[in-house]
């Protein structure tokens, strides 16, 4: 039986497709996102017997996680628009009601739990520097933050003690070392890329390896970080919350529109 079709107003229809459209592109979006974090899943080989352990610390996962709750939930907003269906919009509206709510809730417990917050982003960040040969990933995100924060291990650069080929018992090259993106100057000659301009960096003290590598620690980089650039943060997150409440107020107004045409019909048949 085909789909009754309703006349709608203007503002009705253009709300309709603005819905349909932007729901369309998150939905692309989200697969793509999924579709990264699967590839570099299966890249690195994490579901093998001996990587599944680690696989839930996997940075790829928070792809594969946020790609798939992306697509699920803009593909019923997307299909519920364009089809007009009324149990595919509830759901998708009450998905962004929960995801508001659940970021407005999250918003407080970070500001009621600083403290607790740095801890546990220290546990994360020296369980990212213990699998630092091991994990491509996690590598990546580590020289990224070294690099752009200019620091070096969490607290201080001896902190790469608690990595077995940079510690200063290890057989190799590496031992009593760090890596070369806690350098101050890791291009030879400002053109090549040294990466062993922090071999030995853990025997020196402070004042002859402030030369030669950053001495403080990512945690009081990131906390500078934040603190510096809190205005664009905030506006950030206001800018999101309110697309989402945006999202939610056209969905609802389409929802009655939709509903009441369909009540209108059914009345207009009995007559």
């Amino acid at each position: 039986m085909p789909q009754p079709q309703y006349t709608y107003s203007l503002t009705d229809s253009f709300l309709k497709y603005v819905l349909f459209m932007s729901n369309l592109l998150f939905t692309v979006l989200g697969l793509v996102v999924l579709g990264v974090g699967m590839w570099g899943l299966i890249n690195k080989e994490s579901f093998a017997q001996e990587k599944i352990g680690s696989l839930g610390t996997d940075p790829m996962l928070v792809f594969v996680m946020l790609g798939l709750v992306l697509t699920v939930l803009c593909l019923s907003g997307c299909v519920g628009a364009l089809r007009e269906n009324c149990c595919l919009l509830r759901l998708f509206s009450a998905a962004v009601l929960v995801l508001i709510t659940a970021q407005v809730l999250a918003a407080i417990l970070a500001y009621s739990l600083q403290g607790q917050i740095g801890s546990y982003l220290r546990s994360g960040m020296l369980a990212a520097m213990v699998r630092y040969q091991d994990d491509l990933d996690l590598r990546f995100i580590t020289d990224e933050i070294q690099s752009s924060l200019q620091c070096c291990g969490a607290d201080n650069y001896r902190d790469w003690e608690i990595n077995i080929y940079y510690n200063c018992s290890a057989p190799g090259v590496l031992a009593c070392g760090v890596p070369a993106t806690c350098c101050v100057d890791p291009l030879e000659n400002g053109t090549v890329w040294n990466s062993q301009c922090g071999v030995g960096a853990q025997q020196l003290d402070e004042f002859s390896a402030q030369s030669v590598i950053f001495l403080g620690g990512c945690l009081g980089g990131i906390s500078r970080w934040i603190e510096q650039h809190s205005g664009l943060i905030g506006t950030t997150v206001i800018i999101i919350l309110a697309v989402q409440i945006l999202t939610l107020f056209i969905t609802t107004r389409l929802l009655d529109s939709i509903q009441w045409h369909k009540a209108n019909s059914i009345y207009s048949n009995s007559g």
